[in-house]
């Protein structure tokens, strides 16, 4: 396969040019290398090798200026605009970032197009006049009317006042620098009179490109050579071509010299497949499987490239590469946006946006955690970042300052110091504190460096940035706040690269689109071949309206999306076999709808196209409950569970689900204990319980007055906030949805006393048995040759009017159907229907067993969220119905039945031969 760049130089070669006195300009720097590379393929002959360089360094060369930064610029026009406007008007910097960005783009393409600028500036404030018309005839117009119409009136002067500013420099942003290179270019050719310039591979040219290369054509300075087909020329719909038919009919060069040159590569057979699949990520693994079956043919993958139309696809693309890929090179670079330490930043800038002396924990422990942070905080072995999550989460802290971390970390302060202390002081302290941590990791990572390199090679790059916003900062000093800061970082950071290093004319080639530019390979893989990414769409981000661009001649969507078409169908070209990728499914903006340049091809009809959709392979995996065989060392558990005694809860969660029982009892595994940052329902259970036992504990053994019930009412704020503080430990109930449960807590626990105060107006006995009563009894299951006992807790035992009562609080609702049953067999077998009456019937048990009870005796649940019901006793229906008849007395026949089933529970958790078999909940 011959290349354009071959077919060029072959032609120079053809005329004898003495090619180490030619310039060649092309679009990209990349494309050089190319060029470089298929000069030796041309002639025998040693050379000194000609001047190669991208259209860009030429434009610069001429001009006389030297290229800035985006964020330079921004800086710099900052000050033109504090020059310029009224001190009451300014802008702080990060809302002046916003527009200025968009109007810098619009600097830009008036200087690149040659555009007068007083002209286009005068029209667009005269426009913004017409349009408020009604404003500006009113005879008090408002500040912001006036403001409004002020900002276009000075469009002008910015653009005056900064170029003029930048041209002192000696510097200049790229439509500026093009602009002076026009204005350069007589003395240009006057002073390189020999010298012959070859221009090859462009299509879209902008103003300043066209006189220059015009200029130097007609002066016999300059040949070029442009790559465009037969097919697209012809056709006058083709946007392909749109830009070479518009030079070869306005450029006066052409009416005497050839067009060089229109190929027919074109319509020569291609193996051509357009490919539809599921998802961005779906693109990227197809495109590891079909260069899998590629490397068969070609072991290199040499004249392979894949193009990614969506540059986010880069990561996922290399991690999908086979990995006997011998050579590779990626032309483009990695963004250090996606790097680790870009998140570390990120998160420290929040962090301090607010100026807080206090930290969330959240970002607390993402910081500690971070990989970069966590070795810091290793200190002579102890892992002090760990004591802080472990503090955080014992002590439930939602803030902690810089002071309790040292507490909790000692050995860790000059960390700390760094990424947390005094960055509200200055922005050059911020800055310095970012240094000094890319520093700090620098020494850590030295330690072992042969394992870091690609550690070290962030960090460089991090220290780069930082080092500019440091110089950016004190050469301007317009960022006044960590706001502005973090948005100027993030500028920088989006134009920022890693670039990898490989093998640049050799194997894979993997690219964005325009790196692609002149360059020719034989199978092209083109991904993200949608609408919105290829082409990009209508996208307006500019003051100047579309019919102004219009009249002006300036580049509109619809320029930009020919400059699109030509880069894709020009991979087509000399390509034998392509891959056209798009996605299938709707994205949140982009996808789902492929490009008109796949439609368009298969209208065209000039190539068969095989069009598929695929999907990935999913494997049917089936779901298996858990089954867990009881080996000895588990029966060996469980005996010793069985000896220290089951407790109803355990009991009754084996019911709901045994692999639970078998995670929490035997492997005992346990939830982590999150921060509570608002108070749990277990947390507000504890609280009320714990409330109420201190205020019904010294009660025990008497008979409960109204009036004793009332003296607890005036203690309940106290006794609340007390557990509150033992329970929910630093956590804050001062505010929000805190002080909303924590004024709940306090109105549970009174509703409760008034309903007791209600039960003994209305001349009821109740006697105070026992509060928060432990049992453990042992139960007798002669099948099982082990100890086996029972143990739990009693809220609250008492004698009402006669008759004992076992109470169960529950803060959560329950109701009246939660505590009957109907068939015995069910208790040990239903969690959702009869887990409460399992419970209760469990601890009657235990006290009739103790020698605790005496019958008559009622078992039940007083509900905090239900306390209009009163006490829900248990009962035994007799059929299931409303109408059923209910027998609410717990009698020795009761507790045998109870009995039966505890029994039969107990045994089937202890059978070596009955699994733990989890449950589909």
């Amino acid at each position: 396969m011959t290349t354009f760049i071959f077919d060029v130089l072959k032609d120079l070669h053809n005329k004898n040019p003495n090619f180490s006195n030619l310039t060649f300009v092309l679009p990209s720097k990349r494309a050089g290398l190319f060029l470089k590379h298929q000069l030796s393929q041309i002639t025998k002959k040693n050379f000194f090798a000609p001047s190669i360089i991208s259209i860009e360094e030429f434009v610069e060369e001429l001009s006389e200026l030297k290229s800035v930064t985006n964020t330079e610029l921004l800086f710099e026009f900052y000050n033109t605009y504090l020059e310029l406007t009224k001190k009451e008007e300014i802008d702080s910097f990060e809302s002046f970032s916003k527009w200025a960005q968009i109007l810098l783009q619009d600097f830009n393409e008036i200087d690149r197009f040659l555009i007068p600028q007083k002209n286009i500036f005068n029209y667009l404030s005269a426009i913004k006049e017409i349009e408020h018309n009604h404003w500006s005839q009113e005879e008090k117009q408002t500040d912001f009317i006036k403001k409004y119409l002020s900002f276009w009136n000075k469009l002008n002067g910015y653009y005056s006042s900064f170029t003029e500013t930048l041209l002192n420099k000696k510097t200049g942003y790229q439509g500026l620098i093009y602009r002076e290179a026009v204005e350069n270019l007589e003395s240009y050719i006057q002073a390189n009179s020999n010298k012959q310039h070859i221009f090859l591979g462009f299509n879209a040219l902008n103003t300043a490109e066209e006189t220059i290369i015009q200029e130097l054509l007609q002066n016999d300075l300059a040949q070029i050579y442009w790559d465009i087909d037969q097919v697209f020329m012809d056709n006058p719909k083709h946007d392909a071509a749109l830009f070479s038919r518009q030079h070869i009919t306005n450029w006066s060069y052409f009416k005497k010299h050839p067009f060089n040159w229109i190929t027919n590569n074109y319509s020569k057979n291609k193996n051509i497949s357009v490919v539809g699949i599921p998802k961005s990520i779906g693109q990227a693994k197809y495109i590891g499987s079909l260069l899998n079956k590629l490397k068969d043919g070609n072991a290199f993958l040499q004249n392979t490239a894949v193009v990614l139309g969506d540059e986010n696809l880069l990561i996922p693309t290399l991690n999908s590469l086979p990995e006997n890929i011998q050579a590779l090179n990626i032309t483009m670079g990695f963004p250090l946006k996606s790097i680790a330490l870009a998140s570390l930043f990120e998160t420290l800038f929040q962090v301090h946006k607010n100026q807080s002396k206090s930290f969330y924990y959240k970002d607390i422990i993402k910081i500690v955690s971070h990989q970069f942070i966590r070795p810091l905080f290793t200190v002579n072995s102890v892992d002090y970042a760990s004591k802080i999550i472990e503090a955080i989460d014992t002590n439930n802290l939602v803030y902690l300052n810089t002071e309790r971390l040292r507490q909790i970390a000692p050995e860790s302060s000059d960390v700390i110091h760094l990424l947390f202390s005094n960055w509200d002081i200055s922005i050059s302290n911020s800055l310095n504190h970012c240094s000094q941590l890319i520093l700090v990791f620098k020494e850590y990572l030295n330690e072992n460096k042969t394992s870091n390199l690609l550690s070290l090679e962030y960090l460089f790059r991090f220290h780069e940035l930082f080092n500019e916003l440091i110089r950016l900062n004190s050469e301007f000093n317009h960022i006044k706040d960590i706001t502005s800061l973090f948005s100027v970082y993030k500028e920088l950071l989006s134009s920022e690269t890693l670039d990898f290093q490989g093998e640049p004319l050799q194997g894979l080639q993997v690219m964005g689109m325009l790196e692609s530019r002149v360059l020719d390979f034989e199978t092209v893989i083109i991904s993200g071949v949608n609408e919105g990414i290829l082409p990009s769409g209508k996208s307006n981000n500019s003051f100047i309206p579309f019919d102004v661009k219009l009249e002006n001649k300036l580049p509109t969507y619809k320029e930009k999306d020919a400059v699109y078409t030509y880069h894709f169908y020009r991979l087509l070209q000399r390509a034998k076999n392509v891959y056209i990728l798009y996605n299938t499914e709707t994205d949140v903006l982009t996808g789902g709808e492929k490009s008109r340049f796949i439609t368009q091809l298969e209208l065209e009809g000039i190539h068969k196209i095989e069009h598929q959709i695929i999907s990935p392979q999913v494997p049917v995996i089936e779901t298996h409950l858990n089954v867990v065989e009881k080996t000895d060392d588990v029966i060996e558990k469980l005996k010793l569970i069985a000896e220290n005694g089951f407790s109803p809860s355990s009991l009754t969660n084996y019911i709901r689900n045994p692999i639970d029982f078998y995670y929490q009892k035997i492997l005992r595994i346990r939830e982590h204990d999150e921060v509570e940052e608002t108070v749990a329902a277990n947390t507000l259970g504890t609280v009320v319980h714990n409330t109420l036992e201190d205020f019904y504990k010294p009660l025990i053994g008497s008979f409960l007055s109204a009036e004793i019930i009332k003296t607890l009412k005036k203690d309940i704020v106290k006794t609340v906030k007390h557990h509150f503080k033992d329970t929910f430990k630093e956590g804050d109930i001062k505010t929000g949805k805190n002080l909303i449960i924590f004024e709940i807590a306090k109105r549970y626990v009174s509703n409760f006393l008034d309903l007791e105060i209600k039960d003994l107006k209305a001349g009821n006995q109740i006697k105070i048995f026992a509060i928060e009563a432990e049992n453990t009894i042992s139960i007798d299951i002669p099948e099982l040759d082990f100890p086996v006992r029972l143990t739990g807790k009693v809220d609250r035992v008492d004698e009402y009017n006669g008759v004992t009562r076992i109470i169960d609080y529950k803060t959560g609702k329950v109701n009246q159907g939660d505590v009957e049953i109907v068939n015995w067999e069910d208790i040990s077998t239903d969690y959702k229907k009869y887990s409460k009456s399992f419970q209760v019937l469990a601890y009657a048990y235990m006290m009739q067993q103790s020698g605790g009870l005496k019958f008559p005796v009622e078992a039940g649940i007083i509900s905090f969220k239900n306390l209009g019901n009163g006490f829900l006793k248990f009962a035994k229906k007799d059929k299931p119905g409303a109408w059923a008849k209910k027998n609410t007395l717990i009698t020795q026949e009761t507790i045998n039945s109870f009995k039966t089933e505890l029994k039969r529970l107990i045994l089937e958790i202890c059978n070596p031969d009955f699994p733990f078999t989890e449950k589909e909940i």
